[in-house]
């Protein structure tokens, strides 16, 4: 099936040499679409951001967010007007205002297919307008990863915040009222931490507080965090369920399994666990 060229949904007017696109990507800390799915603020502060070039030189940016799955995937975060251009570099120097008249029913519904080439995220319009195409358009604007399942999870510390920020109906219905064991694992080095939800502690609960605090209270999870920084465990550090039962579950059963996946898993002699 042909593709539809992204011009069909722009506006009459629309004239390409007055936009600069900016393809947001990952930066190393937070995923973009996380940002736009998330906070609005933020996702118009990374809209302002100046690096050490003027790449916000035109009237407007139009601004996608890149897909975590997929780098071909672009959702499309709004028209920005470009207001006043500060020369402070590697700040928010630009002063931008989001254009709402102009495609504001497509923000988070839209997603624009688009194989970037090179390293330049900040690119002349029409130099990347014909390569671009709509993939498809959402019923309602985008507002993070839908729950997979409770046997799909394998998420990182980053998504995990992302979905707690948003307290994401989905995800916290499906946990909260549920027990649980869990593994906690680096991706790089394949070091494993193993831990439980129960008492009246539900998988949400739980999973809420590592997302606000990182270690979770773990005497072997903090020296970890101590040793590699935030963003490197934001990152690296992936959160899946291993059993799961509804809070009816004797605790005493929950405990007995976590501590057979701390042998099995060998989470004591060569991971993170203490005890």
């Amino acid at each position: 099936m042909e593709a539809i060229p992204l011009t069909s949904l722009l506006p009459e007017s629309f004239d390409p040499t007055e936009y600069k696109v900016h393809f947001a990507v990952w930066n190393q800390v937070k995923h973009p679409i996380d940002v736009l799915a998330t906070s609005p603020d933020e996702w118009q502060g990374w809209n302002s951001w100046r690096s050490v070039h003027n790449d916000f030189n035109r009237e407007f940016i139009f601004s996608v967010a890149q897909d975590k799955h997929d780098s071909t995937h672009w959702l499309f975060g709004g028209i920005w007007e470009v207001l006043e251009r500060g020369s402070e570099q590697q700040a928010h120097s630009y002063t931008v205002v989001l254009r709402e008249d102009l495609m504001g029913p497509f923000i988070r519904r839209l997603w624009v297919r688009h194989k970037r080439s090179g390293r330049n995220i900040r690119q002349r319009m029409e130099s990347v307008l014909p390569t671009m195409t709509v993939s498809s358009i959402l019923e309602e604007p985008f507002s993070g990863d839908a729950f997979p399942g409770h046997d799909r999870i394998n998420h990182s510390l980053a998504d995990l915040q992302a979905v707690v920020g948003q307290a994401r109906a989905d995800w916290r219905i499906a946990l909260e009222s549920m027990k649980g064991v869990s593994v906690i694992h680096d991706k790089e080095t394949g070091q494993r931490y193993v831990g439980s939800a129960y008492g009246d502690t539900g998988i949400w609960q739980r999973w809420a507080t590592y997302a606000a605090t990182l270690h979770g209270g773990n005497v072997g999870l903090k020296a970890l965090l101590e040793e590699k920084g935030d963003e490197y465990y934001r990152t690296n550090m992936r959160f899946a369920l291993l059993e799961y039962w509804s809070m009816r579950t004797n605790d005493a059963h929950v405990l007995e399994r976590e501590s057979y996946w701390k042998d099995v898993l060998h989470a004591r002699s060569l991971g993170h666990n203490k005890n």
